[in-house]
């Protein structure tokens, strides 16, 4: 139930993205994309460095404390951590708004980059309370504060970017590219806003929380471990994660920085492959990531479960609730692929109308990574739950430098441009998928079903994905509408996809019932003779 709150709102808040992302295109184009992700992505790296890690830490540790009942050691735990990321999220803030033009090529991504600085700094204090509210096995607070912050991340970067692309450019600049750089900027300053909504809405939830904890702190007789014991822990248990998570992303910036690299070894002009990786960055990334904020919220949610049954022993509780976690992750990450593949150009004409065909072929070709990133995304939540915080990082380190060197050579040898970004990605997602899945299996013991968790949501999908296709070109011949066509096309696919698992025997009735509004759908799946 906690997972399926947590990615509930994890789908929400990158629909609202989707949302979002269509008038900002409009306003700053790709070109302006292309500003603001290349400062994007350079922030996200440097939040990793300061201050990343700290969720997963902050839950794995307090849950440990909370199973043997050491309040004050969890309690000792949340403030060396903010005391951590104050330090480090000061310093990184700091240093990107200071050495912001040293830190990117083109000069019209500093303007983005230095609005970002600051929201490291409160990034981490949001990361903090979010850990020790999951630790606490509740992911509302984590929920609600993360729709609360896209909300007011679209607000103020529509809003923003508008003024600062006409009001503020047509003031102060006539530079052929004001419009987008400014543009990028107030799309950073909504970044900004929404992290520092999110702390304020998660601080609510903690206070309210907090008083019952204090009792719990005060009464607590337990050894106390020293603040030096807890740093080191912490710090310990950060760095790995830290160090696998920059790995695990750090690919986007190296793929940007290489892409720039070798376009501008071939003579291709700046703001032609910047514009490019605007199409790649905000648009198919965009959409990919919809599903795969499911497996994010899996892994986060399955972190403290798994973390406490292995600190008791119970080796078989840790594969099941893996099992439970990566089985619905596929059940909707299948599907969401296929339907990706499928609808991919009506998808680009709704949200990106006039987009290039490079747009929606990406999306067509690389909605496989779906899949690899759900299953790897699961698997390094379980590693880092039992413990091999090291391990992940490992498979990161090796997927990245085979990725690197394919990529490099693709781009070099070939015209594929984003293609050959794309195919790199699908070879990165894939090893991490199969490395970790070893390591799964080493170190667990855990043994990959196959049958329920990928045959059956494939075989399903397929035929899915065969009415999803003709429905939407039957409909769009009776009704030229490409909005009309996609929601009826959907509603098909849905229902044929609920029909042909129900049939296939991939959930029992027990395991329906678990499902939010459970109840009602056992009946109707009765009715239908489906079960």
């Amino acid at each position: 139930m906690q997972a399926a709150i947590l990615a509930a709102a994890g789908l929400i808040t990158r629909v609202i993205g989707l949302l979002y992302g269509v008038p900002l295109t409009r306003i700053i184009g790709d070109l302006g994309n292309g500003y603001y992700s290349t400062a994007y992505n350079l922030y996200v790296i440097i939040l990793m460095v300061a201050s990343y890690g700290i969720p997963t830490a902050v839950s794995k540790i307090i849950s440990a404390k909370l199973v043997l009942k050491e309040y004050k050691n969890a309690y000792r735990i949340l403030k060396c951590s903010l005391f951590y990321v104050i330090l480090m999220g000061g310093i990184a803030a700091l240093i990107t708004f200071k050495f912001a033009p040293y830190l990117v090529e083109a000069r019209e991504v500093v303007p983005a980059l230095k609005v970002l600085a600051p929201t490291i700094f409160f990034s981490g204090l949001l990361s903090v309370f979010r850990g020790y509210m999951q630790a606490h096995g509740t992911m509302i607070p984590t929920s609600v504060s993360q729709i609360c912050e896209q909300i007011v991340n679209a607000c103020v970067s529509v809003g923003a970017a508008y003024f600062l692309s006409t009001s503020v450019v047509a003031l102060t600049s006539a530079e052929a590219n004001a419009p987008q750089m400014y543009g990028a900027a107030g799309a950073a300053m909504g970044t900004g806003a929404g992290v520092v909504t999110a702390l304020l809405v998660v601080f609510i939830f903690f206070s309210k929380n907090f008083k019952n904890e204090r009792k719990l702190v005060a009464a607590d007789t337990k050894k106390e471990d020293s603040y030096g014991t807890i740093m080191k822990m912490l710090i310990l248990m950060v760095t790995p994660v830290i160090l696998s998570t920059l790995l695990y992303n750090i690919s986007t910036v190296l793929d940007m920085k290489f892409f720039y690299m070798v376009m501008d070894m071939k003579n291709v002009p700046d703001v032609e492959y910047i514009t490019l990786y605007g199409i790649f960055a905000r648009k198919y990334t965009v959409l990919v990531n919809v599903p795969i904020a499911l497996a994010t919220a899996m892994s986060s949610a399955m972190i403290p479960g798994i973390s406490g049954s292995f600190e008791l022993g119970d080796k078989k509780g840790a594969c099941e609730k893996l099992a439970r976690a990566l089985r619905f992750t596929m059940t909707i990450s299948i599907p969401a692929a296929v339907g990706m593949a499928v609808l991919s150009k009506p998808i680009m004409d709704l949200l990106f109308p006039g987009s290039r065909p490079v747009a929606y072929r990406l999306l067509t070709l690389g909605a496989i990574t779906v899949l690899f990133y759900g299953v790897s995304t699961v698997t390094n939540g379980a590693l880092q739950g039992i413990g091999k915080v090291n391990i992940p990082m490992i498979n990161s380190a090796i997927s990245l430098v085979v990725h690197l060197i394919f990529m490099i050579v693709i781009l070099y040898i070939t015209d594929l441009q984003l293609y050959g970004i794309l195919l790199a990605t699908i070879l990165y997602s894939g090893m991490m998928c199969v490395l970790n899945q070893r390591a799964i299996r080493k170190y667990l013991g855990y043994k990959q079903e196959f049958k329920q968790t990928f045959f059956e949501p494939i075989l399903a999908s397929v035929v899915m994905g065969a009415v999803t296709f003709f429905s939407y070109r039957l409909v769009y011949m009776i009704c030229p509408s490409n909005a009309l066509s996609m929601m009826v096309s959907v509603i098909f696919s849905v229902v044929i996809y609920f029909i042909m698992l129900l049939k296939v025997g991939s959930f029992t009735e027990d395991e329906l019932k678990a499902f939010p509004k459970g109840g009602l759908i056992v009946r109707i799946a009765k009715k239908l003779k489906l079960i």
